[in-house]
């Protein structure tokens, strides 16, 4: 192998794990698309149309994502403990996040516990794992918990989606209404006192705002879970703070407002761990 061909292997590695990094770690694709033929990319990334014959139509009719969001609140409705809501998530059939994601990421800490912190996504790391926040966001996670005390035994931590979307791509609005229901019947089956909602993704789904993350933080809301309120604060995600650091004295501010808030709750009312 001479010098040159070495030097372009090199550079190909390189540029595989700067995409890996990136978080491009799968190909979405199930052929090569040639980006230098306009037209050869176009007939490979659209689907080709097929028409129906009428039986098939009869027996298979088109189900709209109205139709399938209102399918899973009430598969969600029906679930009565944390463990029937899990089944039903990982027999969910209905989005199709779940076709690419190698795990539904369901939970993990205490169900128990007094706060439930809910953030947006699984990414790759958490995909492969089955758990949310165990790759750097979720190690920056574990010590902005212990800043205030707190670690994961202490608390109980999910996702808006329980699947990963394909090269953690921002999820979509219908995505997100798909998967509210179970994120919402969560909640209320956990009962928390406390919620910590993580980055503009979660806030914006529960409280169906549009306002941005950086008006919302730091902002004590209700939260209707079923027949209770529960007290619920907006904080920066962790994976924003990585990508701005800057933040970091802000976000340390809500911490601090979520432990004074946890101390101030009355003994009686706190959750057994």
């Amino acid at each position: 192998m001479n010098t040159g061909e070495q030097e372009t292997r090199d550079q190909v590695r390189a540029l595989l794990r700067w995409q890996l990094e990136a978080g491009a770690d799968e190909a979405i694709g199930l052929h090569p698309v040639d980006r230098f033929n306009v037209s050869a990319a176009i007939e490979t990334l659209t689907p080709r149309r097929i028409a129906p014959t009428a039986a098939a139509t009869a027996s298979a009719p088109f189900v709209t994502p109205q139709a399938v969001t209102a399918s899973a609140r009430e598969i969600a409705a029906a679930c009565h403990d944390l463990a029937s809501l899990r089944q039903a998530m990982e027999n969910f059939q209905g989005c199709a996040l779940k076709t690419t994601a190698k795990h539904t990421v369901f939970a993990d800490g205490n169900a128990k516990a007094r706060v439930m912190l809910v953030g947006e996504a699984p990414g790759r790391d958490e995909d492969l794992q089955g758990l949310p926040f165990v790759g750097r966001s979720g190690q920056l996670l574990d010590r902005m918990l212990a800043a205030i005390g707190l670690d994961r035994n202490q608390v109980y931590i999910s996702n808006i989606l329980p699947w990963r979307p394909p090269g953690n791509r921002t999820p979509t609005s219908a995505e997100i209404a798909l998967c509210l229901p179970f994120i919402e019947r969560h909640i209320q089956l956990a009962a928390p006192d406390l919620l910590l909602l993580l980055g503009g993704i979660s806030v914006k789904a529960l409280f169906s705002t549009s306002e941005g993350i950086m008006r919302l933080r730091g902002r004590w809301k209700p939260y209707q879970a079923g027949e209770r309120e529960i007290p619920a604060l907006a904080t920066f995600h962790p994976a924003f703070l990585l990508r701005q650091p800057a933040q970091k004295k802000q976000a340390w501010q809500d911490l601090l407002a979520l432990r004074v808030r946890l101390d101030s709750l009355p003994v009686n009312e706190l959750q057994v761990n």
